[in-house]
Order: structure tokens, then sequence, then C-alpha cells
């Protein structure tokens, strides 16, 4: 329909710069608009009928250089049509052959050259979509242009880049759980063998203390429990199964409540607890979420301090609801605080299971910080430094 429309037009301006310029006589209108018509009859049918010809064709090339010789062709039927009218003798009538001719081989050699790196620039993107179509996120288009090709080609390099990019995050996901299962799977072997040792010995009557071992068995099934908890209660933050029901929170009396529960742990170590604050420091959070961040902060402190030391609790308000543990073990790695709190992570690849723990405290409760829309960060050591920080109550 467009290219009717067009041949219209193209009718319709030719007729009036002629009248403009020529100032013809009605036969002359008559003539010149029926030789227009039949030109755009022939443009409106080559312009219907080539595309769906040229995407049978093996190169674009092709394309422009039929379309040069159709254009240069209907350019021909037009003169040579005015030219019946002009009575032209036969020496004019063939050097105008001669010049059409050399014109169309002009035109056509012209649509080919031009045509090249148009086509260079195609058969690159063509071979960045096959290398990504077989895994490859390392070919960019490297194409100069401001044209459409040019849009395309940068469309086509961001891709590629944000695959590279998606890539590398899924390799490094998937050595972070191979990690993580390796280190459960630990955890759980060592109490399970214990366990298998206990109950064997005490099937063979080669138990001398029956109540020794039942409460090494009790104490067992205990770090399988919190292991098998704290797995279930990751799965739940990782696919935002928590729903924390939000109130104000007062997080001193929250972290007094926390120190009262680690305490005994601390003092079978020799390990203090101190906790600084100089007033109350209310927050929008839940009570539970926020006791077991600030919980797994403490275990996590007192698991990793020597004895006699003491850990600092500071509990604050600098414009925004701030809990910081501070303990004098060794602390992070550098490396390692960027990724502390991420999931699957782990510091210590040993994960010594001292008191039950599981080892993924920091990832809990990074993902009960992360649910309230707060933010937990971590300094390098010597001495380890803890906190999280909790938007501005409204």
């Amino acid at each position: 329909m467009r290219a009717v429309f067009a041949a219209m037009a193209s009718v319709l301006v030719g007729l009036a710069i002629f009248e403009i310029t020529m100032q013809p006589r009605n036969s002359e209108r008559f003539e010149l608009g029926v030789i227009f018509a039949a030109m755009s009859i022939l443009m409106a049918v080559v312009a219907i009928g080539l595309p769906p010809f040229s995407r049978t064709l093996s190169s674009i090339r092709w394309t422009f250089g039929i379309l040069s010789v159709v254009s240069f062709g209907i350019v021909v039927v037009g003169m040579f049509a005015v030219a019946g009218r002009m009575f032209l003798s036969e020496h004019d009538l063939t050097l105008l052959l001669v010049v059409l001719g050399f014109g169309i081989v002009s035109a056509v050699g012209f649509a080919l050259s031009v045509s090249r790196p148009l086509t260079q620039d195609l058969e690159r993107l063509a071979e960045v979509a096959d290398s990504v179509a077989k895994g490859g996120t390392d070919a960019s288009p490297a194409i100069d242009r401001q044209d459409e090709v040019g849009r395309l080609a940068r469309s086509i390099a961001e891709m590629v880049s944000r695959l590279d990019a998606a890539e590398r995050e899924r390799q490094a996901d998937v050595e972070a759980r191979r990690g993580f299962f390796t280190s459960v799977g630990h955890d759980l072997r060592s109490p399970l063998a214990s366990l298998r040792a206990a109950v064997e010995a005490m099937q063979d009557g080669l138990a001398a203390d029956p109540k020794h071992y039942l409460a090494s068995m009790d104490r067992e099934i205990r770090v399988l429990s919190n292991l098998v908890e704290d797995i279930y209660l990751l799965a739940r933050i990782e696919t935002g199964g928590i729903d924390i029901e939000l109130s104000m929170v007062d997080l001193t009396e929250l972290a007094d409540e926390a120190i009262d529960v680690v305490r005994p742990l601390a003092e079978q170590r020799s390990i203090g607890i101190v906790m600084e604050s100089s007033r109350r420091v209310m927050a929008l959070g839940g009570t539970e979420a926020l006791g077991r961040v600030i919980r797994n902060l403490l275990d996590n402190a007192v698991r990793h301090s020597p004895s006699g030391s003491e850990i600092i609790v500071s509990v604050a308000n600098d414009g925004q609801p701030t809990v910081t543990v501070i303990d004098q073990g060794s602390g992070f790695e550098p490396d390692f605080v960027r990724v502390a709190f991420d999931r699957f992570t782990r510091g210590d690849p040993a994960r010594v299971r001292n008191n039950g723990s599981s080892g993924l405290g920091l990832a809990i409760a990074s993902g009960f910080v992360s649910a309230l829309d707060g933010e937990m960060w971590a300094e390098p050591g010597p001495g380890g430094k803890v906190g999280f920080r909790l938007p501005t109550p409204v």
C-alpha cells in the first residue's frame, strides 16, 4: 500500500514541477502524465516484488546491484518515451544510448562498492552471533557506525557483555555451591560417623560408660538438628519465603537479650561481652528476625575470639539504627570481606562445629537484614568487626 501511495505522490510531484518549469499545453500535460503514470506503476511493481525476491539472494550486494539496474531501467524507459516525442535523430538517440549504458554500468559498480562495507559489517555480526550460539562470550562486533547496523552492533555487544557477566556469575555460583555442599556433607558425615560408632559400641557391649556415650550422641543429634534447621532457614530466605511482621523494636533491648543468650558459651572460654549504647535505639523490623541476626553475629564473634578476650556490642543511631559487633580475633581476610555475606561462601573452609554451630550464621543474618532493606558490612582483620544498619524509621 505504501508503494502505491508513493507512486501516486511521485506522479503529482513530477507534474507539478513540469507545470512550473515548462508551462505546457494541455496535450503535453496529458502525454507526460501518461508517461509518469506508467513509470510510477513500474516502480510500484518493483517496490512490491523486489523485497521478497531479495530475501532469496545469497548477499545483500546482489540486492543493491539489482536495485541500481532496475532504478536506472525505469529512468531509461521514461527517457525513451520522452525521446520518442522529441523526434531525436538516429545519431542523438545512439549517443543517448551510450550515455545510458555508461550510466547503468557506473550505477551498478557504485552500488556494489558502496555496499561492500555494509556486507562486511553484517558478516561480522553474523560471526559474532554464531560464536555466541556456540557458547562463546568473548567476541565483540567492534563496528563503528551511526546507522541501524551500528545500533544493532552496539546492542549485540551489550548482549555479549551481559552474557559474559552472567556466565562468570554462573561459574562462580557453581563453584560456591560445590563448596557449600562439600562443607555441609562434611558436617553431616562427621556427627553421623560419631553416632554410628557410639551405637555400635553400645550394641557390642563395649561402652564402659553408657551415660557418657548417650550424652555424646545427644550432642551430635543437636548438631545435626541445628544444621538442618539452618539450611532450611537459609533456603527459605533465598527463595523469599520469609515473612517478617514489621513493628518498632528496641535494638538496645534485643542486643541485651542476645548477650544473655550467648554469655554462657562465652564464659566457657573466659570471653567477656560488653554492650555500648548511650540511649535506646528504635528501628522498624521484626523482633525475632533482628534478635536472630544479633545472636548470629555474637555467636560468630565468640567462636573466633581468643580465650580471655572481650567482645563489644555497639548500638547507635548516627542517622540510621546501627549494631556493630567487634571482637579480638583474626578477623576476615581482605579478599573475603566483599563476599563475606554472599550465599554459599565461607571464610573458614574447615568449618569447626563448636557448640553445634552450622557455620551459616552470617549468611542467615545477611538474608534477614536484606529482607528489611538494611545493609550488612564487615571490615578486614586483625580483629573482627561486623555490623548492620537499618533504614531510618519514619
